[in-house]
């Protein structure tokens, strides 16, 4: 893959995960802000949307994340993150193996993969997964019947993850000082910032959070 891309995924921080739209606002309005705020990766997740409304909004984010020099990823689909010209593709673990998804994209695209347990954090370890999310940290109506893990699995990610990876789920300004003492050094969000009043303020105060602790220390 392109070395600019692997380039960004060492630097970003603050990950916006999001639908092509929320309410009658559509993604690219709420991005634009959240990348004035700090956000430097966005991800397109939309169960719902048709295949052309979700390469539509990928191409759209694209070109806006473009302009930002921020990381476009795209949920699930490596066809679609490929159709739209996105960086990289992350996978949940009931999807394509990481292995066979590097094998039908080759450096094509970056691989990211969530894990919830010390188990699938080793697995994506010798994967070849450019990335991993480490979550849900806390509850979290995104992810129905998926229980928190808490701060233990980013304190074990922190020691033991080489990697590039990002805490997940429930973060919020509030919370998301907790989440970073606990050794995380990337936030990956979605409602913190989506549901916003000001999503760029959301994301200034977010990325605040997670870059007082870069400061001291360079992130895993």
């Amino acid at each position: 893959m392109a070395e600019d891309a692997q380039a960004k995924l060492r630097k970003a921080r603050l990950y916006l995960i999001l639908e092509r739209e929320v309410g009658d606002v559509p993604a690219a309005e709420i991005v634009s802000a959240a990348l004035r705020g700090g956000v430097d990766a966005v991800q397109l997740r939309d169960k719902e949307a048709s295949d052309e409304d979700l390469a539509a909004t990928g191409r759209e984010l694209r070109a806006v994340c473009t302009r930002a020099g921020a990381l476009f990823v795209v949920n699930d689909r490596p066809d679609l993150a490929l159709e739209c010209g996105a960086d990289g593709v992350h996978l949940g673990q009931d999807d394509e193996r990481v292995d066979e998804v590097r094998r039908q994209v080759g450096d094509s695209l970056l691989i990211g993969i969530s894990t919830h347990s010390p188990e699938q954090i080793a697995a994506a370890e010798r994967s070849a997964a450019d990335y991993l999310g480490v979550g849900p940290v806390f509850e979290t109506p995104t992810k129905p019947g998926r229980p928190a893990v808490g701060l233990e699995l980013v304190e074990r990610a922190a020691r033991h993850a080489s990697k590039p990876w990002f805490a997940i789920g429930g973060i919020d300004p509030a919370s998301a000082r907790a989440v970073v003492d606990a050794g995380a050094r990337r936030l990956a969000v979605v409602r913190a910032i989506r549901d916003a009043e000001d999503p760029e303020e959301a994301a200034r105060q977010l990325r605040a959070a997670v870059d007082q602790e870069a400061r001291i220390g360079a992130p895993g």
